[in-house]
């Protein structure tokens, strides 16, 4: 399998934030980089060499990028699979399309879990309203009923009977909710906390896996996340060993998060899987000796993958828009705790839920690297 050595072009499908630090380490490591994103003043705009504008589903623009890249890959699993087959057919594209034909629907995912014995919660499909009646029978009475298709940070989903949400909302209702489209109900689990595995996986085979992250939600939005998690070492082994697992199951070529709960029992289940750099492994530009964001270019290039060792723990939090429709942030109060570091990516638009930036903060000891950003989010 071929190197493609800095000096090449690398084609990113999607021009948001992790497209953004992505192409800001390809650009340290030396590469060209070009995006596609349907919005023309997207934050990888500013950092990228060229900026192909398509939606997701736009084959032709895919296309087009793949034309002048040498490798393609992408920071959002919303690409069609045309779009990824017409990219295909120009240069090597990874993540590759069998792959993403799998992760892009969550009841395929989950399927595919099961089938290699990876532990994952109680579910049921769900393709039309008689299904999502007698499923929530079976799992409720609290459970979360997911579009098979699209939808993150809680977008195309739906809690039912979980803290009086949606509990005493009709069936019927929530299947319209969700475009009467094809979903997947899955048991609510009792959980100690949620984590993350981050894997790369190179075309000749590499496999290192990052440190694992502990993961704070609320609204199913990521509130702040930190690495090292802190897991028991057994937990830790088992968690590595299972996202190491998929990674070659799936023939990976690139990055994955591996989402897992932790239960009240002590088991490890896997959530969902994100073929991507991901929200939760931002610290490791902090943490790690190597970020997640040079290690999928590593990755897809087939370099050496970088260590991936602990330097210092590290967390960040999220800076959502909502910060701005209050009032503008007070980024010099946040940076002068100790520690602490500004991540912007450039959005215009400031609107509530969507994540404008994040703070990052370093600390002796997990706990403490997550009490200076979030008191620095605090001061805000």
């Amino acid at each position: 399998m071929s190197t493609i050595l800095p000096g090449a072009t690398i084609g990113i499908l999607g021009g948001g934030q992790l497209g953004r630090m992505m192409a800001m380490a390809a650009r340290s490591l030396g590469y060209r980089v070009q995006v596609m994103d349907p919005d023309p003043s997207c934050p990888a705009r500013f950092v990228v060499d060229a900026c192909f504008e398509g939606s997701w589903k736009d084959a032709k623009a895919a296309a087009n990028l793949a034309r002048g890249s040498d490798v393609v890959t992408l920071e959002i699993e919303q690409i069609s699979i045309e779009s990824l087959e017409a990219a295909a057919r120009y240069a090597p594209v990874r993540p590759g399309v069998a792959m993403m034909s799998i992760i892009q629907n969550r009841i395929l995912q989950k399927k595919w879990l099961d089938e290699h014995a990876i532990p994952v919660g109680p579910y049921e499909p769900a393709r039309s309203s008689q299904e999502l009646h007698s499923a929530v029978e079976r799992l409720g009475p609290q459970c979360f009923i997911k579009s098979a298709k699209g939808g993150y940070d809680g977008r195309s989903q739906v809690k039912y009977g979980i803290e009086d949400a949606a509990a005493n909302e009709d069936i019927d209702t929530v299947w319209k909710s969700l475009g009467e489209m094809d979903c997947i109900v899955e048991k609510a689990i009792s959980l100690k906390q949620e984590i993350s595995v981050m894997v790369a996986r190179s075309p000749s085979g590499e496999i290192k896996c990052f440190p694992s992250a502990r993961n704070h939600h609320e609204n199913q939005i990521l509130v702040w996340s930190v690495i090292p998690s802190s897991l028991p070492s057994i937990l830790e082994e088992q968690a590595h060993g299972l996202a190491t697992k998929i990674a070659e199951a799936l023939a990976l070529e690139g990055v994955l998060a591996v989402e897992m709960f932790v239960t009240t029992d002590g088991k490890l289940l896997v959530n969902e899987l994100a073929p991507r750099p991901h929200n939760s492994y931002h610290a490791s530009e902090r943490a790690c000796d190597t970020s997640q964001f040079e290690q999928a270019v590593r990755a897809v290039c087939n370099l050496p993958l970088g260590d991936v060792s602990l330097v210092r723990p590290a967390a960040i939090a999220n800076l959502l828009g909502d910060l701005w429709l209050e009032r503008e942030p007070r980024f010099d109060a946040a940076l002068a705790v100790p520690g602490v570091h500004l991540h912007l990516y450039e959005k215009h638009m400031p609107r509530k839920g969507r994540k404008m930036g994040h703070l990052s903060a370093v600390g002796a000891t997990p706990d403490e690297a997550v009490a200076r950003v979030l008191e620095a989010s605090r001061r805000l």
